[in-house]
């Protein structure tokens, strides 16, 4: 295994949906209806057609949040 994928996700600067959903306990498809809602939102990083999620300033995001 690569020394990359050894990486713990709670320092990963991007993280995938899926990453991204185990990490903050949101199910798969809120966060894609939160990514549909707004594809140019600060904590999206887009590859191509393929979105990674910056931890950091969705940990804000989700901060700011009443309910999800």
């Amino acid at each position: 295994m690569s020394k990359i994928n050894e990486i713990p996700i709670w320092e990963k600067y991007t993280l995938s949906v899926e990453e991204a959903a185990a990490y903050f306990r949101i199910g798969e498809g809120k966060l894609r209806q939160l990514i549909e809602a707004d594809k140019s939102a600060k904590f999206l990083l887009w590859n191509g057609n393929r979105v990674q999620i910056k931890r950091e300033l969705f940990e804000r995001f989700v901060d700011e949040l009443e309910a999800i």
